[in-house]
């Protein structure tokens, strides 16, 4: 009984020293947290600096172009959009165009035939040879005239006639040409029921409005080109920065979906008339063409405002957290102190901050700030 008494005190001795251990461990640890972090600041042993590689320095005033992100999309100006249709009816009897297809100028986009076409070059060859009778009339009156031997009334009857029909020969040829035959190399041998259709630009196909063997009529759109070298960047501003754009203005655009690719264009022209939601659109100028560029293509653009003067620390400097951006400014010792920043553009790898308690002479951390940050937020948990 004695032996069992002893073996309780013995065992509730040992609980009581692990429970003062476990309550002096805790009480080390807490002490640890409010050494390492009071509030914004950040405490490190040199052990810990030399680990973190700490890097610092000291901002500079730098100039820096201030960048208005927007968003719009590809576009073509209406002198660039080509609707492609015949000044007469016909059938399509053949084409081989696609949307998105490239063309050359002068390529042939398709074939029409009519019956129609065949009276056009028949009414201008016989109006040729007329003419070429009514011209020797002329002459031989004229000449008979001079010596009296006509009277005047033939004279002028057969100038008529034949300055009638040089006017229909002049009108006839170019009708002709109009629907793409050339009427000096047309005769009786050349005469054909097709016409050719021949594309006006280089470009690509937008639309094609037609099948092989369907009429068209003179009022029918047969195909949209679009000549590619004159596309615009249209792009959306607020009425708040539209003050900011000027003509002349660089920008650097880029898709969602290939971001590291850039383009460079200028602003051409800005709209002032604001629609109902209070926005503007403006027009850039590629300065080359690319043809992986469409119409339509939704598209980023940074507009490079006018240059100015502003506090610059290096990207890596600046960190986040919660939604805001911060520094860490060096307070000696390895004590850092977290200062929050207002950041602006960024520009060669040096982003702009704004803040009353960081100046030229602040020595900040350069390097590895977010390994700072890290620090904060383990101790903290």
């Amino acid at each position: 009984m004695n032996n069992k008494i002893h073996y309780t005190h013995v065992a509730v001795a040992i609980a009581l020293l692990l429970c003062a251990g476990c309550s002096g461990k805790k009480t080390q640890t807490e002490t640890t947290m409010a050494d390492s972090t009071q509030g914004s600041h950040v405490r490190l042993t040199s052990q810990q600096l030399e680990h973190a590689s700490i890097v610092l320095g000291q901002p500079s005033l730098d100039t820096v172009s201030s960048i208005l992100r927007l968003q719009g999309k590809i576009d073509v100006p209406p002198q660039s959009i080509v609707n492609l249709s015949f000044p007469l009816g016909g059938y399509l009897k053949s084409t081989d165009l696609l949307p998105g297809m490239h063309i050359r100028k002068g390529q042939v986009l398709a074939t029409l035939e009519d019956m129609q076409f065949i009276q056009l070059q028949q009414d201008y060859l016989l109006a040729k040879e007329k003419l070429t009778l009514t011209e020797s009339e002329y002459a031989r009156q004229k000449a008979l005239n001079a010596s009296k031997a006509s009277s005047d009334k033939v004279y002028e009857l057969a100038r008529a006639e034949f300055e009638s029909n040089k006017i229909l020969v002049s009108a006839l040829a170019q009708k002709l040409a109009v629907i793409g035959i050339n009427p000096n190399g047309l005769t009786t041998a050349t005469l054909s029921k097709e016409v050719r259709i021949h594309s006006p630009i280089d470009g690509y196909v937008s639309k094609v409005n037609v099948s092989i063997g369907k009429y068209t009529s003179p009022t029918d759109n047969l195909f949209e080109l679009i000549d590619p070298r004159d596309i615009h960047l249209a792009l959306t501003v607020f009425e708040g920065d539209l003050n900011k754009i000027s003509e002349g203005q660089r920008v650097v655009a880029y898709t969602n979906d290939n971001p590291g690719k850039k383009y460079e264009a200028r602003v051409i022209i800005g709209n002032k008339t604001l629609n109902e939601e209070h926005l503007a659109d403006i027009h850039c100028h590629f300065e080359k063409y690319a043809p992986e560029l469409a119409p339509g293509m939704f598209m980023n653009g940074e507009v490079f405002v006018k240059a100015h003067h502003a506090l610059t620390v290096p990207e890596e400097a600046v960190v986040r957290w919660e939604n805001k951006y911060y520094v860490f400014v060096s307070l000696g010792a390895s004590e850092f102190n977290m200062v929050e920043v207002k950041p602006g553009m960024v520009d060669h790898g040096r982003q702009q901050i704004e803040t009353s308690e960081v100046n030229e002479q602040t020595r900040v951390v350069i390097g590895n700030a977010f390994a700072l940050l890290m620090k904060m937020r383990n101790v903290e948990q």
